[in-house]
């Protein structure tokens, strides 16, 4: 992308944020940060004098120690989103740097496809801000009142630094709900398409960006599905197979594929971009993943490489032993149709369930099988989605590359 002479924010008025308020924290607080979190509860907040919803706030500890400055929620349970820990002044140059070192280190990445992450979040020191590019065209999600606040001047320093052609922004994420905010998807800059071609690991999907699931695409997988092409062979099925992702890119290594998802539009989008991509060995049908597995079984049907890619399980903590439940089930039923030898690459982007859960699920489910499985690979989101030492919120997808010795 190249900078453009000019650039435009559809009307929308920018203005340099300002440091008007002040957030003391009570001792439990100021120990989170000094700790390298960015996030402080409600609970760990003592007082905020003169702040607006969304407005920039210095952090102070109990003892009136300057910690730093945040995001200011006062609908959260978030309250405190910390974004420098010291008395650097937050102005537009201070949104430049920290946009232009995520856009950076992705260019350092030599990534071979035209879609991925520009910015993940806390993982860019940017809270809550998420940025994803499909060729020309940005899409952005504000998931709090400060980065939604900040909008205006964060498109404008976007398009100044990639030369977008359009920025979308889609806000429609139930967490936005929590923050007393609208849900949305608006053009904040230029325009942006119905759809969007790209590629990735030599396939070209049609995209979305306007109803998609995410922000369209479901890019922290592409290097999963790279590395699972490297293990795939003979007859494949996809569960939960949403755009096809898996099932496109290692239908090449495999003699057939099935592609299984609940939804009829999905399977008519894998359809479609198995035809886009010369792709005849595969054949996409619309099931229940859960009964269909069962139904496999009962049929004898046999696989040497099965995917399980489902969507959160575990939406909250409240759900993680359901969660767990439904994991062990769909592993158990993969582990039984995999053929001796075969390849089974199973995932969680349940962020409540933590590697050690799921690796736990996915043992109980080869013993109740009755099988032997080593791991092969243990993967997770792909590098322009950055995990932030320290903070476990930004590790949710875990990736296991497993094979079935008997």
């Amino acid at each position: 992308m190249s900078v453009p002479e000019t650039t435009e924010t559809n009307g929308a008025e920018t203005k340099e944020a300002e440091t008007k308020g002040v957030a003391t924290l009570k001792p439990r607080g100021e120990d989170r940060v000094r700790g390298g979190h960015p996030w402080v509860y409600r609970s760990d907040v003592a007082s905020v004098q003169n702040a607006e919803p969304g407005t920039i706030v210095e952090v102070r500890g109990p003892r009136d120690r300057m910690l730093g400055h945040a995001l200011f929620s006062d609908q959260s349970q978030i309250t405190i989103r910390m974004i420098a820990r010291d008395e650097t002044t937050i102005d537009d140059a201070f949104w430049r740097a920290r946009l232009e070192a995520a856009i950076r280190f992705r260019d350092s990445l030599q990534i071979n496809a035209t879609a991925f992450r520009l910015v993940h979040g806390e993982a860019d020191l940017l809270p809550s801000l998420i940025v994803d590019r499909y060729d020309d065209f940005l899409v952005l999600q504000a998931l709090s009142q400060g980065m939604d606040r900040l909008t205006a001047t964060l498109v404008r320093l976007l398009v100044e630094i990639t030369g977008a052609r359009g920025v979308l922004a889609r806000n429609d994420p139930k967490v936005r709900r929590l923050e007393g905010l609208d849900q949305k998807v608006e053009l904040l800059h230029g325009e942006v398409p119905e759809t969007v071609d790209v590629r990735e690991a030599g396939i070209t999907y049609t995209v979305d960006p306007w109803h998609g699931q995410k922000t369209g695409l479901f890019l922290d997988q592409r290097e999963n599905r790279e590395a699972a092409a490297r293990y795939a062979r003979g007859r494949m099925l996809d569960c939960f197979s949403y755009n096809g992702g898996f099932a496109l890119v290692l239908a090449s290594r495999c003699t057939s594929v099935e592609a299984l998802d609940v939804s009829a539009e999905a399977v008519d989008r894998i359809t479609r971009n198995a035809i886009a991509n010369g792709i005849t060995n595969l054949t996409a049908r619309e099931a229940n993943v859960f009964d269909e597995l069962r139904h496999l079984e009962r049929d004898h049907a046999r696989y040497d490489t099965i995917v399980l890619d489902p969507p959160a399980f575990a939406k909250n903590k409240a759900a993680v032993s359901n969660a767990l439940s439904g994991y062990k089930e769909i592993n158990l039923r993969a582990l039984r149709l995999l053929n001796p030898g075969g390849i089974l690459v199973t995932c969680s982007c349940s962020y409540n369930v933590d590697e050690s859960m799921f690796a736990g699920a996915v043992f109980e489910a080869s013993a109740d099988a009755g099988v032997a499985v080593t791991v092969v690979e243990k993967r997770m989101q792909g590098r322009d989605h950055p995990v932030l030492l320290g903070v476990p919120e930004t590790y949710y997808l875990k990736c296991l590359v497993l094979r079935k010795l008997a």
